[in-house]
């Protein structure tokens, strides 16, 4: 017993959130490895575009979460409280208008996505403020470097998402998208455990000094360029697969995608460290690359090996996790996994940059993303055809990146 109090005290709280993050990571694949069996291809195709959505979701928080986090860091004492109030204040404001939207034009959001209902757009609409809130909370916990609260955060929500859904499902008589959309709502209202939201106003709306003000402007403007480029990278090839295949055909590329989608998370994690670190050293005058070679080589590792067992195990991996129903797409996991990989690298140097107010790294995913989509959309004839557009588009993005940093790397960091 000494020796594991003596083992749980040399585990930094760095090394907590990441196996916290891990935890949370696999209770979300059970989550929708237990939608994925129990509803079926047709029907996994609606709740897996609720996950998507969660996805599209969770990274318009990212902008409200990045700018907290790196501004947790650098404000104190009275400008940090001014900058507090503002964000919190910006983000439920934000959040309240993209619920509107979802809200108004949810019938609109059912025959695009060809979904039995519209009340599942309705439902999820409802919970959009409470998770934006949730996100500027999440970034001041990150920016603060307070990463057991910040675990505990994505643990009720993942758990709570997980539990309630289940039971949603087997003891409401409703249709699945409805009672996914409920859970999923459910669980953002758990994930605002903790919080700290103490001396925090709303109302109050104290000045901040202009520069620091114009400086946050550039640096929310300048992350809301990239999520949205994550944000159309990431999911516009399962929300082009609903619009263009049959609701089966979606389903297996929904199953895939999930499962492919292991390497994109994983990386999340040494995002989520990444970050608050390089600016804390910038902010130092300290070497910040050693950081981005240290996360660059991590991923790295990890996406090989992810890629390697998609390869030797398609048929295993996916009965294991879908069942016998989803197993004609098996040759296409370790493809999909690949197309992944090169994205969570060159996502490493994005963030990088991006901590560092490096603007073109943006513009760069914005090009690429856009490439994503006309790829798929002028190149779908079938499911492998769609998987490999995104191989290309992801290649040329990680070569570029690559040189982007190769040609700063000699030259100093300075916001370009």
């Amino acid at each position: 017993m000494t020796v594991f109090k003596i083992a749980l005290k040399r585990i930094s709280p760095e090394q907590w959130f990441m196996g916290s993050v891990l935890l949370v990571n696999g209770g979300n694949y059970l989550y929708n490895l237990f939608l994925g069996r129990i509803l079926g291809p047709a029907a996994f195709a609606e709740a897996a575009l609720l996950v998507t959505l969660l996805l599209v979701l969770s990274f318009m928080g990212m902008t409200f979460q990045l700018a907290t986090a790196k501004f947790a860091v650098i404000f104190k004492d009275k400008e940090w409280e001014s900058f507090r109030n503002k964000i919190y204040k910006q983000a439920s404001v934000f959040g309240f208008v993209v619920g509107v939207l979802i809200l108004v034009f949810s019938k609109k959001l059912q025959i695009l996505f060809n979904t039995e209902s519209h009340w599942m757009f309705v439902i999820f609409a409802i919970g959009i403020p409470c998770y934006f809130f949730m996100s500027v909370n999440r970034g001041a916990f990150q920016g603060q470097l307070k990463f057991s609260k910040l675990s505990i955060t994505y643990q009720t929500e993942m758990w709570s998402r997980l539990l309630i859904t289940v039971a949603l499902i087997y003891l409401v008589p409703l249709k699945p998208g409805v009672l996914v959309a409920l859970g999923i709502l459910i669980s953002f209202l758990f994930g605002l455990f903790p919080s700290d939201v103490k001396g925090l106003s709303l109302k109050k709306a104290t000045a901040m000094e202009p520069e620091n003000a114009k400086r946050v402007s550039q640096f929310i403007l300048l992350t809301a360029c990239y999520e949205l480029t994550q944000i159309i990278i990431n999911n516009s090839d399962v929300l082009l697969v609903k619009h263009y295949f049959d609701a089966v055909d979606a389903g297996l590329y929904a199953s895939l995608a999930l499962i492919g989608r292991v390497v994109y998370f994983v990386a999340w994690m040494f995002v989520m460290l990444l970050l608050p670190t390089v600016v804390q050293k910038q902010k130092d005058g300290e070497p910040t690359a050693p950081i981005l070679f240290k996360y660059v080589s991590y991923i790295g590792l990890l996406s090989t090996l992810i890629v390697v067992v998609c390869y030797l195990f398609p048929d295993l991996i996916i009965t294991l996790m879908f069942g016998d129903a989803y197993v004609s797409v098996a040759q296409l996991l370790w493809q999909y996994a690949l197309a992944t990989s090169l994205f969570a690298i060159s996502n490493i140097f994005a963030y990088y940059f991006l901590s560092l107010d490096h603007y073109v790294p943006v513009i760069l995913s914005g090009v690429l993303g856009m490439s994503q989509i006309f790829l798929v959309a002028f190149f779908h004839e079938n499911l492998e055809m769609v998987v490999h557009m995104q191989i290309i588009a992801m290649s040329i993005l990680l070569v570029v990146q690559l040189i982007y940093f190769l040609r700063k790397k000699n030259a100093p960091l300075k916001a370009s």
